[in-house]
């Protein structure tokens, strides 16, 4: 199956660590058909939302700038070879503190871009310090009696060793005696290798310490559909739209992500049950177990001594996502505000500051408890209410149309749209019961976007009468229904050249009037593609060799599984006998009805076509086109027996995904 209307090369075929670790697309930045200015509707809609939330409470610019001890003046950080790998400067030249929102930007999310813009070490609270803005995410050091205990060492080995250099500057040089990964995202564990050596974790010198689940979490949930994954990250997360007032402000969860090196070393402790209890290098902690929340392997941490509550990324200053845009499973909004509940039950009473992975922190006891109680009803909300109109017949569009908060968690503003929105996490709890059909027998055998597109078109008098009455709605603002009306337009016509700038415009101003961060980017990166095409380039290194050695061999062949082309396999018969040297496994593979089975083995597998004597790494070499099997046989990696040709046939039938394909157009 070819990707729709577009030839691209071929991807890494694991997608993970955030898909964006060096990443580069060419040619976005020389634009010829720039961005426009924001119009009259959009500037009123802003200008609306400025007065309707109380601008006038500084709380949080106070809580961001309390305990700073030290900020670089500038702050870029660059890899071995010179390589930028983090660089706040092109978003220090706009996103001033006294600067007003502009025109372009939702005032709102204005707001929290400048929050996030607040870099530095930060004491915490006694022998807790935080750098932030190093990357998407922030690290935390804590002071044990002779070293370092670190809370999730950032995406990159780069800007992880930045921050660590910041801490000995100022902070002196003590060894790290502990890694702590609050869940299973790349954001929170790619730096760790940064900060310590493999062999002090095996040697006993240093423990990692992680959630039940975390590596199996942290390997595969970008893995399946890891390609489509990527670009769509592209568009959630504005990685290449220029950072300037018409392009990103940041995501809502933080400015960006790092693009350096991912690293992962794997955990030597689990964390298996909620009031476990570890005394690291003289400090306590009681864990919280809470999967299936913000990850599916996550905790939330408490200090008993310092009277302070780790929240990792389950309670942060934003909405999060019940069901991120760039694609996931669809989180648990219950679960979710049930273990908050459970929070404030266990340490509520007890805590007096609040920390966690992403944004600053909060301090006494009954502004947290108040900040935890209104998070836990924001998830709670969402999840009842949408669930209540479901069951009035609601479905998924209406219930994101009609749901609003109340005003005191509408207005609270930690709970507001920067990263997930109530629009589309009210989807996502329609989606977890009830799935992709409305109920309405008309959505049950729809037509692809291609066919129906020019059937709408047709229907609405052709191209030009279309596009001619929504020139018309657009100059009225109404941006929502010219982009519903004009996506059929392009998706008739790909080559309409008025259609698809119209439908960039519109796109642009729904992108200045977003409070999402990830939201602003979808409408931004679409109005861009339609303007100037998919920028074409190499996606480079999306998962570094730590995370495909951790990669375990069941699902390395579910993802072949998934690779197999089904039809141009039908009538092929193959059995294959694959013995690891690393791991030291056997397995039987199996292609027929097109479909892969495996299964693991204790003997040389009967009947094999061929036996192929390697290691895992190999494997992934050879079936991602890596390797050749003449290289690989040559340089010794590879020992074949049996029928060479099986194979060769065999690794034909597996697919390279695209690294890119159409989105807004088809």
């Amino acid at each position: 199956m070819q990707p729709r209307r577009a030839q691209f090369s071929r991807i890494w075929f694991v997608a993970l660590g955030l898909l964006l670790a060096g990443v580069t697309y060419a040619g976005l930045a020389a634009a010829p058909n720039g961005p426009k200015p924001a119009t009259e509707a959009t500037r009123q809609a802003n200008a609306a939302l400025l007065q309707s939330l109380p601008f006038s409470d500084r709380a949080d610019f106070e809580d961001a700038e309390r305990g700073l001890i030290a900020r670089p003046h500038t702050l870029t950080i660059t890899d071995g070879d010179g390589n930028v790998v983090w660089d706040l400067e092109p978003f220090k030249k706009f996103i001033r503190r006294d600067a007003p929102a502009p025109d372009t930007v939702n005032p709102s999310l204005w707001r929290q871009s400048q929050l996030n813009m607040i870099y530095g070490l930060f004491k915490v609270t006694e022998r807790v310090y935080q750098v932030r803005g190093f990357d998407l995410a922030n690290i935390t050091f804590i002071k044990g009696d002779r070293g370092w205990i670190v809370m999730d060492p950032l995406l990159t080995v780069e800007s992880a060793r930045a921050a660590h250099a910041l801490v000995k500057q100022h902070l002196g040089d003590r060894p790290i005696v502990a890694v702590i990964y609050s869940h299973s995202h790349p954001d929170h564990y790619g730096g760790v290798r940064g900060l310590v050596d493999e062999a002090d974790v095996r040697a006993g010198r240093v423990r990692i310490i992680a959630p039940e689940g975390f590596l199996a979490h942290a390997v595969s949930e970008m893995v399946l559909a890891g390609a489509a994954m990527t670009r769509r990250a592209a568009y959630m997360y504005g990685t290449f739209l220029p950072r300037d007032p018409q392009g990103t402000v940041g995501v809502g969860l933080g400015i960006a992500n790092a693009m350096g090196t991912v690293s992962l070393i794997a955990p030597t402790q689990s964390i298996t049950k909620t009031g476990q209890e570890l005394n690291i290098d003289g400090v306590k902690m009681v864990f919280q177990l809470t999967p299936n929340t913000e990850a599916p392997a996550e905790m939330n941490t408490y200090f008993p001594q310092f009277r302070a509550m780790w929240m990792a990324e389950n309670a942060t200053h934003t909405l999060h996502n019940i069901l991120t845009l760039r694609g996931a499973q669809v989180r648990d909004a219950l679960a979710w505000a049930k273990y908050l509940d459970e929070t404030i039950e266990l340490y509520g009473d007890a805590t007096e500051v609040k920390f966690q992975a992403h944004h600053w922190p909060m301090w006494g006891k009954a502004n947290v408890r108040s900040y935890l109680e209104k998070q836990r009803d924001l998830y709670k909300y969402i999840h009842d209410q949408s669930v209540h109109m479901l069951n009035f017949g609601y479905i998924g569009p209406e219930i994101a149309e009609y749901l609003q908060l109340p005003p005191d968690l509408a207005q609270y503003w930690p709970n507001r749209d920067y990263y997930g929105t109530v629009r589309h996490n009210s989807r996502a709890v329609y989606q977890r019961y009830m799935g992709f059909y409305s109920g309405n027998p008309s959505d049950l055998n729809v037509l692809p976007q291609e066919p129906a597109a020019r059937k709408y078109v047709e229907y609405m008098g052709g191209e030009a009468a279309a596009i001619e009455r929504a020139r018309t709605d657009f100059e009225r603002g109404e941006y929502r229904w010219v982009a519903e009306v004009l996506r059929h337009v392009v998706f008739a016509n790909p080559d309409s050249a008025a259609g698809k700038e119209l439908l960039a415009d519109a796109y642009e101003q729904l992108g200045y009037q977003a409070e999402s961060g990830p939201w602003r980017a979808e409408y931004l990166q679409g109005a861009y593609e339609l303007r100037h095409g998919v920028p074409s380039g190499s996606a480079g290194q999306t998962a570094g060799p730590d995370t495909l050695r951790a990669l375990p061999p069941s699902l390395l062949f579910d993802l072949m599984a998934v690779r197999l082309n089904g039809a141009r396999a039908a009538g092929t018969k193959l059995k294959l006998d694959i013995h690891f040297t690393e791991p030291k496994e056997r397995y039987e593979l199996t292609v027929a009805r097109g479909v892969l089975n495996y299964g693991r083995r204790t003997a040389e597998v009967a009947g094999a076509d061929a036996s192929l004597t390697l290691s895992k790494m190999t494997l992934i070499e050879l079936q991602a086109g890596e390797t050749s099997l003449d290289q690989a046989i040559a340089g010794g990696a590879l020992k074949l027996r049996g029928n060479r040709a099986a194979v060769e046939e065999f690794l034909g039938l597996l697919d390279q995904f695209p690294q890119a394909f159409n989105i807004v157009t088809p």
